[in-house]
């Protein structure tokens, strides 16, 4: 296990996320973007925004920095808001893989919530890329129930299509 690894794990979890807000968000209708479901978190905006705040959260507990304020309503229904938002939050999130050593991997800089104290990096960067996996899919399949085609999000078939990705990390 190496910062490298994970880097390009982070790789697959930024594009995918790119993917599933090209091909899908920015073409959905307002009203299909908002409508009420009882799975999961449940509109397709719900859904997305707590994936961001997932991600922005345990980021932000490594780096032991408060999060943003919440997004309001206003601005979670603004596509445009939303995606910048997001953007934010993965730029600063690769700003904090750039950094990351491998030494680091194995330290425990969580000083709050209580319950996270004892968590190692490696086990939270791990935490986080699940995470995007399994709301992606739930997404997936939410907009497959508004009659959206889409296709798999594997992580197999990002490295098929990105077949030096791995390579550009050192001792992946």
């Amino acid at each position: 296990m190496n910062a490298a690894a994970f880097r390009h794990f982070y790789d697959y979890h930024f594009s995918e996320n790119r993917a599933l807000w090209n091909r899908y968000i920015a073409p959905l209708a307002q009203a299909e973007f908002t409508q009420t479901a009882g799975y999961s978190h449940g509109s397709v905006r719900d859904q997305l925004v707590h994936l961001i705040d997932v991600d922005e959260i345990w980021f932000c507990e490594l780096q032991t920095i408060e999060p943003s304020p919440p997004l309001s309503s206003a601005d979670q229904d603004d596509r445009q808001r939303l995606r910048a938002h997001w953007d934010g939050i993965e730029q600063m999130m690769q700003r904090y893989l750039a950094t990351l050593q491998d030494a680091m991997l194995f330290t425990k800089p969580i000083q709050e919530p209580d319950e996270d104290r004892d968590l190692l990096v490696w086990q939270v960067l791990l935490h986080v890329v699940n995470h995007g996996t399994d709301h992606r899919a739930q997404l997936l399949r939410q907009l497959n129930d508004l009659g959206v085609e889409t296709v798999a999000q594997d992580y197999i078939f990002y490295v098929y299509n990105h077949p030096n990705n791995g390579e550009n990390h050192d001792k992946v």
